[in-house]
Parts: C-alpha cells; structure tokens; sequence
C-alpha cells in the first residue's frame, strides 16, 4: 500500500518545480517542502526494506495518511484554479496540512524503529531436520506436458558434458514444479544421475536451511547428523566437497531472486561430467540472469487437456458419464488452462455429488467456487504480487480496471499510469520510457501478457497487453481490499479512489450525482454504452486525473462542458460530436487528450495547453490563426496523431511548436501548388512519422530528420531525389508506402512510368519491413545491395507489378515474402526466388506466403 506516496510525490514535485510558472509560492512554500521531504524519505526507506511493506497494520497509515495528504493539497489546487485561472496564487494552506504532516512523522518513527529492529536482528543458528526433498512421495496427475518432459529429459541426459543450468518459467500455478518433480522421480533420470537433490526456496529464504536440505539429500541422513550443528560456511564446504567428481542433478524450486541465484551458484562445482541444475521460477528476468539461452517456458493447457487433466483428477480410470461431460468441460475451460486451478476444482468435483445440477451450480461461477473451496490457492497466485517492489503494484493494480478478455492497448495503459502520477521521474528518461519499463518488468514476471497483432489491410502492428483471467480474478481483490480501485458492476459504495464500470445496470438512474464519496476519485474508467448525457456523472468528480469515456456510443453525446471544470484532468479520451470552440485550454493540467469526433475541426486553443504530452484527434482540421502558434512551443509534446494540416498551419510555425515530438501523424490537406517544402529536419526527436497526402506530395518536398525508425508514406510520389533522400535516414527500420506513384524524375507535369529504379549505390542500411501496398508500379529495379538487412516484405493490391527482383532473394536477412492479390508474374517471381534459395543454397528459411485476394 506504500504505492500512495508516489503519486503525492509526483504532485508535490510538480507545485515546487523551479520551472513552473503557475503557482506563486509565499508563506506555504516551506510546509510542502516539509511535506515532500517527509513523504520522499519514507518511499526510500520502504524502497530499501521491502519487509516493512508486508506489515498490514503499517500499510494501512501510510495508505491513508497519503490519501489524505493528496486530498487536502489537490482539493486546494482545484479552488484555486477554478478561481483565479490566470497567475494563480497558492494561498496560506489550512491547517489539515500541519495535522497531516505530524501524521505523517509519526509513521516515519514507527519505520525507523521497525528499522532498527530488524538492523538488530542476529541469524538464528538453530538446528535443522528435515526429510530431503520437500515435496510429497505422492504422484501428482500429469496431463499435457508429454513434449515438455521430452525437452528437458533430452537437455539433462544429453551429450553436453559441462555444467548446464535449466531454467523452468511460468506463471504461479502453471505446474512448473509438478513438471521438475515429474522429472525429478523419472527413472530414466535416477538411473543417469549418481546424485539428486531437492530444496524449495521460496521468497523469504533460509540459506542455512536450503544448504541442510541439499546435504541430506546427497550423502544421507544417518552421514548427515554428523553435519547438523555446523555454521553455514562449513556447509557450504561440505556441499561442495559432496559434488566434486560426481554427476549431480539440483533442482532449486521457486528462486525468486538473482540475488540467491548469486549466493549459492559457486557451490556447484562444474565436473566436465553432464552435470545438471534445475530451477523452476516465476521471474523470467530471474531465469535469463541463470541461463539466458536455455530458458524453457511453461505454457498454459489447451482446452481439450484440461478436460484430460480434470477427469483423470475426478474420474481416474473411469469414463465421466455422459450427462456430465458438457458441463465437465465447461468447467476446465473456465480455469483458463491452469493447473494449479483445475487441481484445485477437481478435488472439489471429487467430493460433491456426480448429480448434473450439482456441478452446474458449481459451474455457473467456477472461479469463486475455486477460491472458496481452496484458501491456498490465492495465496500461491498472491505471492507474485506481494513480492513486486512497491512502484509496480499500483500499475498491478491499475489493470484491474479493465473488463475481462479486454485486449488493453499498451500506450492507453501507460499514458494512464503518468497521468495518476504512479511513474517516478528519471533524469535519463522520459516518464513514457520508465512506464515502459514497468510494464515489461511485469511481463518479465508473468503477471501479464503482451500480445502482438497485425492488421490484415494494412498490415500495421498493434501491441496490447492482457492478463489470465484468475490473475485478473486477484487484482480486482486486491484492488478492492485495500481501497486501491472498485470494479463497479451494480451501486455504488463509499470511499472511492479510481472507479470502473464495466456494465450499466444501476447507471440509469441518479444516484451517482449525489454520491459525496465520489468528489474523492481519481480515476472514472468507462466501458459501457451509453447513449445519454453524461453530465451527472462527471460533474462531481472535482479531483478526477483519469477520465476514459472512449467505449462510449460513437458520436453521440456532445461534449459535456461540465468536464471543462475538472481543472485537476491529465487524461482525458472522449467519444463526441466535437471539442468546445473555446474553454478546453481550462484543462491546464492536461497530458493526454484522445477524440473521436465526428466531423469537427480542432480548436487552435488546445495550443494554449502546455503540459499537452500526447494528442490523438481522429480525422479533423486543425485550427490556426494567423501567428498563433509562433508564439507557444509545447516542449512536453510527444505524439500527435491524426490531425489534417495545410501549408499555411505549417507556414504559421506547426513544426517549430513540436521541438520534442516522437510520433507525428499527419493528413496533409494541400490546395496550393505542388512545390511546397516542408522541412522537418529539426525534430531530432521525432522516430515515428505517418505522412498522408490528399493531393499528391512529391517526396523529394519532405525533409526528414535522421533519428526516424518509422515512417508511413500514403499518396506520395516517389522520384529518384525523394528515394536517396530516404535511403539517407540511417536509422530507417520501416517504411511502409500505400498508394503511392513512382516517375523517373522530378518533373511535375510529366506523367508518371510507375517505375521504382533504386540507383546503384543507394542503400536503405537499416531497413528490416518493407511494405508496397496497392501501386500502380509496373517495374521495381533493385537488387540485394539496396536492401542489405531486410526480413519482411509485404507486397499487396500491387496488381500491375511484373515481378520482384530476383535480386531481393540474395538477401541474406530476408525471412519472409507476403503477397496479397498481385499479379500471377510477380507471384510467379516470387516462388521461383524461393526455389532457387532452396536447390541452390539449401536455405528453407525463407518463407513465402501467397493470398490470392484479400476475401482469402
């Protein structure tokens, strides 16, 4: 619960920024450096003895005096914006904040000696018994991992003869240990090995007791009693002693640190002889510090396994009647292809009456069935959150959020999670990036899944992360119990934080415009229909940062100007009829702003927003006035995306306004003449690039800065200036060109020969994504010198082209060829590029992929 005071942090940080210019500090400047001083020396101390965060008793103050300590400033910086919202004084704070700073102080002396406690503690050296392997002789019911035991049985018999390390990973409950133990009493595996042991680790570890365990199980208990009062460097010896010359197996079971991973690794010594060392972990950063070329990953059980697994569990060697199958496989399927849940429920079936109604109440909620039937099985899922450090838990949380099997889009989620302030700032990185990081250090501990789709048409990459429906299962209680986030499904209850609703039932009536509790909710996340005024419902949520109504009926509601007061907004995404002409700039502490309008333009006063860091306006005009934008530079922009500019936006100083952007999405709306240069050479920042032309732009017009990763042409035309000039990007990975239109030379009135000639010389030295999508290209000469690292080339509706050029098969990068509705020549060129790489050069790496239309 400690993840609270990031976010006072990050508020306070942000009130005392030398560099701003909203607030005029006077008297009450001192008692918020008190105050950030405080809550930042907690946070490090939390930081640096992660057993403080596991007393509930101490979470709970610290939550709520944080809690409190937000409310009171950001309840003050609302009054004052919403009064004077132009040089905004920061008048004499009340005295909540001296009762909430000696609060606050009285939680730090708590720590300190909790601290000092635990500095004082000695180690235990009490003896140990013990029985060897902690596991129970019974054999557990193994479905679905017939491939898996070949994998790994091959990897520890095999004719490797040095040490290796063979790391099991998985998320909790995913039977990464069944799978070592399976291995474990293998006879193959007893016969191949002079020695095997077994120790579980465990978060809290005991390395004197891991060593006494390791021991017994290699020279035996009558020689181990002579050992078992010995200090621990003493055992460390002897283990190491009891290995030398030998074939061993270890397994370590449930590492959850590379720290442990350090301590113990030298005492295994390395025989020359097929040695082996196990480790089954949840962590996969833990797995790739042990062996980052042998990781074996533990997968979810297909549907039709876990139904083998459930009835093998309920039924054994009989056959499940008939009248029970339908719903037995309903049931395994609701567990999500875990494990540890189908055991669990299983073992539950095995007690109950085998009487159809009687499983079908069983299954009408099965997850609940499971957590009430098994007190442990929360508590093996518990244990990856209780072991993240404390900055990742609220982002844990935060995807509690979102509606079962929702695909989360990963920059919603991010933009999110530094628009509640839960990302600490690094000077070395971007909030984005260290967001970024967190995210990953999540999947790095399979709490969450990224998953990677692309789009049939065009061929565009979109990432969105997911968790496994128990898991989820987990944060949403989690969330709950410590007054972190409410799911809301039915009414709603007292002291709200963040809100999510997730179906309308009780939204259709007025109950929540009354609600007081819900002037205290930061974040109001919305995944249902609605096809009526809004207003009610934000109008008393006055410390709102997080406002998501994007799953909203498209277009249908106005946009509700009652928003225009939630001065204290970071994020705002909103399906309407169009922004407010003139207020929006109110929203002055607004980072992100994501519209789908229906037909309006966007008002030239969003530039007037200067905390704007990400702006996503779908399909409209964006307005200008004459000079306007000479006068304002957004420095915080990052992502603008989806906006129609003209030659006279950019003449007004567009791109001087954007020093910092990283992702540029543009319609170019042209209705002047065809000579118009737009130079962005300056954007040194700039990597993504989407450039749409609705009047045809030469190429050779665009200037482009060198640090670009991305760029997406549409309408274009493509001469041999506008072809080195990107070939001179050197960081160019993909380019993507739809609809575009190839001439042999720079004149404008000369028709174009729809012929792409890549100049000898001319090298695109850092392309790996190609993509050519509805050309009238007749002719592409190139051949692999232009394309030295290429992997995937995606032709599409290029129905014109006569063939790809046989050089393109000479790359020696190149993966992948995807054809869609092209011509049967160069179809035809393609596949002979593939047999000639095949009989010539025995490569069969290269894959080739012909749709003949896109229906197919």
């Amino acid at each position: 619960m400690a993840y609270n005071l990031q976010s006072l942090i990050t508020i306070l940080q942000g009130i005392l920024d030398p560099q701003q210019t909203r607030w005029i500090l006077g008297q009450e400047k001192p008692q918020l450096q008190s105050l950030l001083q405080k809550a930042s020396y907690l946070q490090q101390i939390l930081e640096k003895t992660p057993l403080l965060t596991k007393i509930p008793s101490l979470q709970c103050q610290i939550r709520d005096v944080a809690n409190e300590a937000e409310d009171i400033v950001e309840s003050h910086m609302v009054e004052r914006l919403l009064s004077m919202p132009e040089g905004v004084n920061f008048t004499p704070l009340t005295p909540d904040v001296l009762l909430v700073t000696q609060k606050l102080d009285s939680v730090i002396e708590q720590v300190v000696k909790l601290v000092e406690v635990e500095t004082n503690k000695k180690p235990t050296g009490s003896s140990w018994s013990g029985d060897g392997a902690s596991f129970s002789s019974s054999k557990s019911v193994v479905v679905g991992v017939d491939e898996d035991l070949k994998q790994l049985q091959d990897r520890l018999t095999g004719m490797q003869s040095k040490l290796e390390i063979l790391p099991i990973v998985g998320m909790g409950g995913i039977g990464k240990t069944t799978l070592a133990r399976t291995l474990y009493q293998d006879p193959l595996i007893l016969d191949h090995f002079s020695y095997l042991a077994w120790t579980t680790i465990s978060q809290d570890y005991n390395m004197r007791s891991i060593l006494l365990s390791l021991i017994q199980c290699i020279i035996g208990k009558e020689e181990f009693d002579k050992h078992n009062g010995k200090g621990d460097g003493e055992l460390k010896d002897i283990l190491y002693r009891s290995l030398c010359g030998r074939r061993y197996m270890i397994v370590l079971d449930d590492i959850w640190s590379t720290t442990f991973w350090d301590e113990i690794r030298m005492y295994f010594p390395d025989n020359n002889n097929g040695s082996r060392i196990v480790i089954t972990t949840r962590e996969s950063d833990v797995a790739k510090y042990a062996d980052s070329k042998s990781l074996h990953q533990v997968q979810l059980l297909s549907e039709s396994q876990s139904w083998d697994l459930l009835s093998q569990i309920v039924f054994g060697e009989e056959d499940c009647p008939h009248e029970l199958q339908g719903i037995g496989k309903k049931i395994s399927s609701d567990c999500g292809g875990l494990p540890l849940a189908i055991n669990v429920i299983g073992g539950l079936l095995s007690k109950v009456e085998r009487l159809k109604d009687v499983w079908e109440d069983i299954g009408n909620d099965v997850r609940a069935a499971i957590a009430e039937s098994d007190k442990q099985f929360l508590n093996i899922l518990s244990l990856s959150y209780n072991h993240l450090p404390i900055h990742l838990k609220p982002c844990f949380l935060y995807m509690a959020a979102f509606p079962e099997d929702y695909k989360i889009d990963l920059l919603r989620l991010i933009w999110m999670w530094v628009a509640e302030g839960f990302v600490k700032s690094n000077g070395d990185k971007s909030l984005e990036e260290e967001a970024e990081d967190y995210l990953k250090s999540l999947v790095q501990r399979n709490l969450v899944s990224v998953i990677t789709s692309y789009d049939l048409y065009t061929e565009e990459e979109t990432k969105r992360c997911n968790m496994h429906d128990l898991l989820r299962d987990l944060c949403i209680r989690k969330a709950d119990d410590e007054k972190f986030l409410h799911v809301k499904n039915s009414t709603f209850s007292n002291q709200l934080r963040r809100v999510s609703i997730h179906t309308s039932y009780g939204m259709e009536n007025d109950e929540y415009a009354s609600s007081s509790e819900m002037s205290l909710v930061r974040s109001f996340i919305l995944f249902v229909k609605l096809d009526r005024n809004v207003s009610p419902m934000v109008s008393t949520l006055n410390l709102l940062r997080v406002l998501d109504l994007l799953e909203m009926n498209r277009h249908v509601i106005e946009f509700p100007e009652e928003i225009l007061q939630l001065v204290n907004l970071r994020y705002l995404s909103i399906n309407c009829k169009s922004l407010p002409r003139s207020g929006i700039s109110r929203l002055c502490n607004l980072q992100t702003l994501i519209a789908d309008l229906s037909d309006a333009s966007a008002p030239a006063e969003l530039w007037e927003m200067s905390e704007l860091r990400h702006l996503i306006i779908f399909g409209t005009y964006l307005e200008m006035e004459d000079d306007y934008m000479k006068k304002i530079v957004l420095k915080k922009l990052q992502t603008i995306r989806y906006v129609k500019i003209s030659p006279s936006v950019i003449r007004r100083g567009f791109l001087e306004s954007i020093p910092n952007i990283k992702s540029l999405g543009i319609w170019w709306y042209k209705v002047e003449g065809m000579s118009e240069v737009v130079d962005m050479s300056h954007l040194h920042k700039l990597q993504t690039l989407s450039w749409d032309s609705m009047f045809r732009q030469y190429l050779h017009g665009l200037k482009f800065p060198s640090t670009l990763r991305e760029l997406n042409l549409e309408s274009c035309v493509i001469t041999p200036a506008g072809t080195a000039a990107l070939c001179a990007l050197p960081n160019l990975e993909v380019l993507k060109m739809r609809r575009c239109t190839f001439k042999s030379n720079e004149t404008e009135e000369e028709e174009a020969n729809e012929e792409w000639e890549i100049a000898k010389g001319d090298e695109f030295s850092s392309l790996h994504f190609l993509l050519l999508h509805d050309s009238e290209m007749v002719r592409w000469r190139a051949d692999e010198t232009n394309f030295p690292r290429l992997r995937h080339l995606f032709i599409r509706y290029c129905e014109k082209l006569e063939e790809i050029p046989a050089g393109i098969g000479e790359i020696p990068t190149l993966q992948l060829i995807k054809m869609v509705y092209c011509s049967d020549s160069a179809v035809a060129s393609a596949k002979q590029i593939q047999e000639e790489q095949q009989s010539e050069y025995e490569n069969y790496d290269l894959q080739l992929r012909i749709i003949p239309s896109y229906d197919d």
